[in-house]
C-alpha cells in the first residue's frame, strides 16, 4: 500500500489509467486510418493549421510556410499527410502530431465509435480521491484536447470534471525534470505535496528530481522495468490510501 498525505495526484494515462493495448490497438489505428481524409476535409480550419505549425517544427522547419511554401494546396496536403503517417509509424511524442491525433480522435468520440478504456477500479478510485479533497491533474504526451476527450468519453461515463488541470508536451518533455518544475510553478505548490504516477521509469526519475513523490504503475501489458524496487509500485489505484482532507467539510460530489 502507498499512504499519500499530500495535496494532489498527477497522472499519466497510457499504462496508468488505461491499457497500453487500447492506445496502440484502438486509438492509434483510428488516427492512422482517418488521417489523410481529415487533413483534406479540414484544410484551412484554424485548429488544423495551428497544429501544422507545430508539425512543421517537428519536421525540422521554422514554420509551416518554410516547410510547404507556396506550393499548390494538394501538394501541401500530401506533404502533411506523409509526415503525419511517418511520425505515427515511429510513435513520435511530438506536439504537432499529438494535436492532429486529438482532432481526429474527436471525430470518433463525437460519433460514439470510440470510448476510452479504463482499468476496472480507476473510475471509483478517482471519485474517491476527489471526494476526499485530493486535487487531480493529468500530464500526458497526448494533447490537452485529446486528454479532455479521453476522460469526457470513457466506458464509465464523463469523468472530466474530476480533474482540475491538464498538461501536455507544450510544457516540456515528460522525461525532463524542467517540465515537472514548470508544472509545479503552475500549481504554486510544494513538490512534496504531489504524487506522480506513471509506467515509465525515466518520467518518474525526472519528476523525482523536481521533488515529486512518485509511484510506478505495473499494469498488464506494460513494459518490464529493469529495477522496479527503485520506486513504490502499484498494480491498482486501490493500493493508494488517501485520508479525507476535507476536515469535516461537505464532500464534493463526483462528476
Amino acid at each position: 500500500m502507498i499512504s499519500f498525505q499530500g495535496h494532489g495526484i498527477l497522472l499519466d494515462i497510457e499504462g496508468t489509467t488505461s491499457s497500453v493495448s487500447f492506445v496502440y490497438d484502438v486509438m492509434f489505428p483510428f488516427a492512422r486510418t482517418h488521417a489523410a481524409d481529415y487533413v483534406r476535409e479540414h484544410w484551412g480550419e484554424e485548429s488544423l493549421m495551428s497544429g501544422l505549425e507545430f508539425l512543421a517544427k517537428d519536421a525540422g522547419f521554422n514554420d509551416f510556410q518554410s516547410w510547404c511554401g507556396d506550393r499548390p494546396t494538394e501538394q501541401q496536403q500530401e506533404t502533411v499527410i506523409a509526415e503525419t503517417l511517418r511520425q505515427m509509424e515511429s510513435d513520435a511524442k511530438a506536439t504537432g502530431l499529438k494535436q492532429l491525433q486529438g482532432l481526429i480522435w474527436k471525430l470518433g468520440f463525437d460519433s460514439g465509435e470510440l470510448k476510452s478504456h479504463l482499468f476496472d477500479e480507476v473510475p471509483s478510485a478517482l471519485k474517491s480521491w476527489y471526494q476526499a479533497g485530493v486535487e487531480l491533474r493529468i500530464y500526458s504526451s497526448g494533447s490537452i484536447g485529446a486528454q479532455k476527450l479521453f476522460f469526457g468519453n470513457t466506458i464509465a461515463g464523463n469523468l472530466l470534471e474530476l480533474f482540475s488541470g491538464h498538461y501536455d508536451t507544450t510544457i516540456g518533455g515528460k522525461k525532463e525534470a524542467a517540465s515537472y518544475r514548470a508544472i509545479l510553478q503552475d500549481l504554486g505548490d510544494d513538490p512534496g505535496q504531489w504524487l506522480f504516477i506513471s509506467d515509465i521509469p525515466a518520467e518518474l526519475d525526472a519528476a523525482r528530481e523536481a521533488g515529486f513523490q512518485v509511484a510506478l504503475s505495473q499494469r498488464p501489458g506494460n513494459a518490464d522495468v529493469t529495477d522496479p524496487s527503485r520506486y513504490p509500485c502499484l498494480t491498482s489505484f486501490d493500493q493508494i490510501e488517501v485520508p479525507d482532507q476535507t476536515h469535516g467539510e461537505t464532500r464534493r460530489s463526483p462528476a
